[in-house]
């Protein structure tokens, strides 16, 4: 799906925020009432009841499916990644699309074993965005464009999105994000990212501390905000959400970056990320209070901090779990088992 032309280019995915579609009720209660009938006690496999509603709620389906579930990952470059922020060097962006190409990355083998498909996309990897410590990423026309090319993510028919990406330096993009949104010290927002230590962690800090207070006077309104310290790839998932969101395809998040964009949205609007599920808590020490700040919990805590979608799609497993006990088991009636104490 595209947002429609109107000429100016935020005004259009404001336009999208203000039509998103609600939750279904009637799935909602249906899902609930037959999750009431199955041959079992009453809440007794925990979280998995409320993922199966919840996929049922953003389907408008109370049987709902996960039989076409679709990895996302999406790709850029960034000009601060030349300012040091990162133990390596930006042209490993490009060397990581090539292993996601021949089936060799991580998530090139989770997505094989719960049968999902993988989608790569290249956002102009040979443009870096501007260092944002200097000047904004993106303008606005090529922001909500980038934010419209997102939206294709969910062609093809899916019926669960997951997202990832792969940029070095964006872990600084999403550290400057967070930041913007929610204020504090560049400190609480920076970490590691890919390992960044001692002076390259200092200097990842001192450009998320010089970005957010470069752009300070234009951060209050969250597009605003995205298209200075942002980039492509989280503009595109950004993009992808919203429409995921239109289109009734339940999303699972990844890490800190993903999270970041997700961000936005909900900074735009509360209920945006209401049909969104986060797969994982990373170890990337923000990761967590994000997620707090989102009322997204999420279905894993590995340890894992590796972003490419791997704990998105990790977490397509749990969410296919969920429904298939919801489809599958029998109920009470069908299995002849008394209900009576």
């Amino acid at each position: 799906m595209l947002p429609p032309d109107t000429g100016l280019p935020f005004d259009d995915i404001r336009a999208l925020i203000a039509t998103m579609p609600g939750p279904d009720e009637g799935a909602r209660g249906a899902a609930l009432k037959r999750q009431g009938e199955l041959v079992k006690p009453p809440g007794a496999l925990g979280r998995l009841e409320e993922i199966a509603v919840h996929v049922a709620t953003w389907q408008g389906n109370s049987m709902p499916t996960v039989n076409r579930p679709m990895v996302a990952v999406f790709a850029a470059t960034h000009g601060v990644a030349d300012r040091g922020v990162s133990p390596y060097p930006g042209a490993v962006t490009r060397q990581m699309l090539d292993a996601f190409g021949t089936g060799k990355a991580a998530v090139n083998q989770i997505c094989a074993t719960f049968d999902a498909g993988l989608r790569v996309f290249d956002l102009a990897l040979d443009y870096p965005t501007p260092d944002i410590s200097r000047e904004p990423a993106l303008d606005e026309k090529a922001c909500a464009a980038t934010m419209a090319f997102g939206m294709e993510a969910i062609a093809g028919g899916s019926d669960l999105l997951c997202l990832g990406e792969m940029g070095i330096g964006n872990t600084t993009i999403a550290a400057a994000i967070c930041h913007g949104l929610y204020g504090g010290t560049a400190e609480e927002w920076v970490g590691a990212g890919t390992g960044s230590t001692g002076d390259v962690l200092a200097r990842k800090i001192e450009v998320v501390r010089a970005a957010v207070a470069l752009h300070k006077d234009h951060l209050d309104d969250p597009l605003e905000l995205l298209r200075r310290l942002g980039g492509r790839e989280l503009a595109a998932m950004a993009g992808a959400i919203l429409a995921a969101r239109h289109e009734k395809v339940p999303v699972i998040l990844d890490g800190y970056v993903v999270t970041a964009a997700a961000a936005v949205l909900h900074a735009l609007d509360s209920t945006a990320l209401d049909h969104c599920l986060a797969g994982h808590v990373s170890a990337e020490k923000a990761h967590g209070a994000v997620l707090e700040r989102l009322g997204l919990k999420p279905i894993l805590d590995l340890g894992m901090r590796l972003g490419e979608g791997s704990g998105a799609a990790l977490a397509i497993g749990v969410v296919k779990a969920a429904v298939a006990c919801h489809r599958g088991m029998a109920t009470f009636a069908e299995a002849g088992v008394s209900q009576d104490g």
